[in-house]
């Protein structure tokens, strides 16, 4: 984990500069540094301040999923699959698509 950029984001939060991409960037590194359940915080502020920022949907549901919340993650999937279709980001509607597909895979054997 890269604390001095964590750091250095976590000082913009409140300011002018803070919005979707801060959020995501913040929950990258988190997510970066293993620590899933605050990846996804700031993965979940960044889509709620941009519904259709697929990125972030996509890294929501892999934070979620590496967190072991896997019907938060398939949620997170579905929605970013739809926010990437609403935009013509084929590739990530793509990527979403398949890691949704494995939760319910896993889900419906049982876990």
């Amino acid at each position: 984990m890269n604390a001095a950029l964590i750091a250095s984001l976590e000082k913009l939060l409140g300011t002018p500069r803070d919005g979707a991409l801060l959020r995501f960037s913040l929950g990258n590194e988190y997510l970066k540094g293993g620590d899933a359940p605050r990846a996804a915080g700031y993965f979940r502020d960044s889509v709620e301040r941009d519904p259709g920022y697929s990125a972030a949907w996509k890294l929501l549901g892999k934070a979620l999923a590496d967190a072991g919340r896997a019907e938060e993650a398939l949620a997170a999937w579905r929605s970013g699959i739809e926010a990437a279709n609403g935009k013509g980001d084929k590739q990530a509607g793509k990527e979403m698509a398949v890691f949704a597909r494995r939760i319910e895979k896993a889900l419906g054997s049982g876990g």
